[in-house]
């Protein structure tokens, strides 16, 4: 009879937004909420486990637009100011319900909350959320792996193009060795989308292993002998690990999974939407948004929202986490006559944490706790440390499949998104066409624009644009930016053909999209 084994994994990832041509831009806000309510709480958590000497493990992408708008001054000090605003209007709202006692009570909740996160970003970590992820890992309880340059798709990108695929790939692995100076050993292929083919471009770049959607693994060929709990290596050497639906629909699903439940905060009713403009002032500057101030709690299916009561809410996070452990120790029993060492991998993006659902990290804390120090029926792992022990696995060709909405690709190529492939599949082309003629060039000036040509096409390939096309949230500004780029990409080719080059535009260019200084434009070769 095997041990089993438990990876969590946290998807850390946020589209790249910056414009320094706007003094303020909605969009960046996405940064800045997943900053206070989902990177900081996690921090803090595995700090604290960490402190307390429990021993437990964690994996987490970090990915490289995340990382470069972490490590982005302009974007720091924008954090800063975003983080004083709350703070001031915590302050007025402490004033304002004076004679509210409950509300009252999550005012000052608020305010401490922003004066907690501004203690930890500038005090603590100076600015820097990057170096405390690595100091983390340093500790050997988190593994960090890499993404994409750009969260791009790669099967739709691979079928247009290998080299526009292999160049997210290789340059999503350079930026992280930049950042953490050690290659990684693990890869998270956006939104887990896997075609045949990958695998030799992942091998190329020395990655161990990537996680898939179940289906992925379970219609491989020949069909896998150990199902989703154990890893199966690719024709080329990567090794492919299966997410386990059953335990992910659990904590994610609004319907029947534990956010759901009426003591939790509610995410929809926020003051940003419910208060005088005149008196959001500097968080609203005249728009309905969300301000991360929440007064009321899920309720159920009522319209008529009750308050908010953290006590309630913290309890529930406990049931909850108390509620998973005995499902996954019920789940390891079923698999205790196998033998081999079962290993179930749950995947989730991190912003569910702290960001969708508040109680998150509460919950996720709880549950690591109580796992690390019940060494009955499984223990937590890496899927690195997981391979490393159990070195011995099937080799199979793992079907096309994502994560995403009925498990392939609908999402991102339907009525809302689909025309923007046309346009990717010509830059692709012409990138490539470019990066092959010139790779030869000394130029110092060929150089900086086909770096540039590179960043374009990478953002434009963005695999969140097309999802926010499909969902409606932020339509317009995805379809902007994806336009945007593709015409910027366009301009600089054709000056670059015509030996014309506008200086200024080029300088624009690079310095509003300021990521990936050290891009590798002979990739596209």
């Amino acid at each position: 009879m095997g041990q089993g084994q438990l990876a969590l994994i946290l998807h850390a990832h946020l589209p790249f937004v910056r414009h320094p041509e706007h003094e303020h831009f909605l969009e960046e806000d996405w940064l800045f909420e997943a900053i206070t309510e989902t990177y900081i709480p996690l921090l803090q958590m595995m700090q604290r486990l960490v402190n307390d000497s429990v021993p437990f493990k964690l994996t987490m992408s970090l990915t490289p637009t995340l990382c470069a708008m972490l490590q982005d001054p302009l974007l720091r000090e924008r954090y800063v100011r975003h983080l004083e605003v709350l703070i001031d209007l915590a302050a007025r709202e402490r004033k304002r319900n004076q004679d509210r006692p409950k509300i009252a009570e999550l005012s000052q909740f608020y305010f401490e909350l922003f004066l907690d996160s501004r203690h930890f970003f500038v005090d603590e970590w100076k600015c820097d959320l990057v170096e405390a992820f690595r100091q983390l890992r340093d500790t050997g309880a988190l593994e960090v792996i890499g993404c994409a340059a750009t969260h791009g798709l790669l099967p739709l990108i691979q079928q247009q193009s290998y080299e526009a695929a292999r160049a997210q790939v290789l340059i999503g692995r350079d930026a992280f060795v930049d950042l953490f100076g050690v290659a990684p050993a693990g890869f998270w292929l956006p939104e887990c989308a896997y075609a045949p083919g990958l695998d030799s471009i992942l091998q190329e770049a020395n990655l161990r292993w990537f996680v898939l959607d179940a289906h992925g693994l379970l219609f491989g060929d020949p069909q896998p002998q150990r199902a989703i709990y154990a890893p199966c290596y690719t024709p080329t050497g990567p090794a492919a690990f299966a997410r386990d639906r059953d335990s992910s629909r659990q904590v994610w699903s609004a319907e029947e999974g534990y956010p759901g439940d009426p003591a939790y905060r509610e995410f929809y009713r926020d003051v940003g939407f419910d208060l005088p403009l005149e008196h959001l002032g500097p968080v609203a500057r005249g728009v309905r948004k969300f301000s991360g101030m929440k007064y009321h709690r899920v309720t159920g299916g009522k319209k008529d929202k009750e308050l908010y009561e953290r006590t309630a809410a913290e309890k529930a996070a406990d049931a909850d986490a108390a509620h998973f452990l005995e499902q996954r120790r019920a789940q390891f029993r079923e698999l205790a006559d196998s033998n081999f060492d079962p290993i179930v991998v749950v995947p989730f993006d991190a912003e569910l944490f702290g960001h969708w659902w508040f109680e998150g990290p509460r919950f996720l804390e709880t549950f690591i706790r109580n796992a690390a120090f019940d060494q009955g029926d499984f223990r937590l792992t890496t899927p690195s440390a997981y391979l490393a022990a159990n070195p011995t696995q099937q080799t199979i060709e793992p079907a096309e499949s994502s994560w995403g909405d009925k498990g392939y690709l609908e999402v991102w190529i339907d009525k809302n998104n689909s025309w923007i492939y046309p346009h990717l599949h010509g830059c692709a082309q012409r990138m490539h066409k470019l990066a092959t003629a010139n790779q030869d060039t000394s130029s110092e000036q060929a150089h900086r624009l086909l770096k540039q040509l590179a960043r374009e096409l990478l953002l434009a390939q963005s695999s969140d644009w097309a999802f926010l096309m499909r969902t409606g949230t932020a339509r317009q500004y995805a379809t902007k930016r994806t336009i945007d780029h593709v015409a910027r990409f366009n301009q600089l080719h054709d000056q670059f053909v015509a030996g014309a080059v506008d200086e200024k535009f080029l300088a624009q260019c690079e310095s509003r999209d300021n990521l990936f200084p050290n891009v590798n434009w002979r990739y596209y070769t």
